[in-house]
């Protein structure tokens, strides 16, 4: 398993400003055949000048595979960028050229939902390209990711068929970790030594429950979901109390294969809720249920402490 990481120009916001946010994307090499057979294809299509359409489920990993790609090509040592085609509304769209004369990568997030001007305007800057005499030298090289189905999206009208045919090169298909089962536990090892780094402590060993519960949820958010459960788990440096706000978000049922109900708000949430429950716990272990000097242990208001009881079901116990 070959990880990579970098740090690059950034996201490009509607103001042209950019930011630091693309630091550090990870590609992790699946060992999922369907998985090797794009990564093939990278190698390949990074070689080329020709346009990628990265198509998949959101949260799959569009955005490291567009990285990928461009470490890949001869550009490995121009700037990467990123726009954020959803960010822009009617008239917000930047003009393109800044961020597109330097000689190097530029993805395009969710593509398809860039509003009508902002397609007028990637299609000129794309048409500007081809016909200079110097963009082998001082172009640059575009790649887009959708989570929408392109065709639909032209027979439907919302995207122009002149664009699409102009970024669509190659339409590579990203499979959804349900589909790419074994990389889960690689990935989730990948997550575990990523966030250990971050939040600096020991990389966590998962129990085989836990391992169990992740190879076999459905994971309607992808990877940027099971990213989202390892980091919760890291962070709050308990395996067993993360997983108690997170196991009931894992166990249940999806209403589709993509997206389901599963939020990853909510099992943040729950994981921080069963959080807060552990130490208010102990610290009420600690003073033998005295609540005042609990919240005073806690450095949280006696009001404070009492409704947080009531929330957890335990407003009876314990002593004033």
């Amino acid at each position: 398993m070959e990880l990579r990481c970098r740090h690059d120009e950034g996201v490009v916001d509607q103001h042209g400003n950019k930011s630091r946010e693309l630091a550090g994307i990870d590609f992790v090499e699946g060992t999922n055949p369907a998985m090797r057979s794009v990564e093939a294809v990278m190698r390949e299509v990074a070689q080329s000048e020709v346009p990628v359409l990265l198509l998949a489920e959101r949260g799959t990993g569009k955005k490291a595979v567009a990285h990928r790609i461009h470490d890949l090509s001869p550009r490995a040592n121009k700037p990467f960028s990123m726009i954020r085609c959803a960010s822009f509304g009617s008239g917000q769209f930047i003009e393109l050229r800044p961020y597109l004369s330097d000689g190097g990568t530029v993805y395009l997030e969710e593509v398809t939902e860039l509003t009508a001007q902002g397609q007028s305007l990637l299609l000129r800057a794309l048409t500007e390209k081809n016909s200079s005499e110097r963009a082998e030298r001082d172009g640059f090289r575009v790649i887009c990711g959708s989570a929408r189905d392109p065709e639909v999206e032209v027979r439907t009208g919302k995207l122009r068929e002149d664009l699409y045919y102009r970024i669509s090169g190659v339409c590579l298909h990203l499979p959804p970790l349900r589909q790419r089962r074994d990389d889960i536990i690689p990935l989730t090892q990948h997550f575990l030594g990523k966030y250990a780094r971050d939040f600096n402590r020991q990389a966590p060993k998962l129990s085989e429950e836990t391992c169990r519960l992740f190879h076999e949820y459905s994971w309607p958010g992808n990877v940027t979901e099971l990213e989202n459960a390892v980091k919760a788990i890291v962070a709050l440096g308990d395996e067993g109390v993360a997983m108690r706000g997170l196991r009931s978000m894992l166990l249940r049922p999806d209403v589709d294969g993509n997206g389901g109900r599963v939020s990853l708000k909510e099992a943040a949430r729950a994981a921080s809720r069963e959080a807060e429950k552990e130490i208010i716990l102990r610290a009420l272990t600690r003073t033998r249920w005295n609540r005042r000097r609990a919240a005073q242990d806690l450095q949280i208001s006696y009001k404070a402490l009492l409704y947080k009881l009531k929330q957890m079901g335990c407003s009876e116990f314990g002593a004033s």
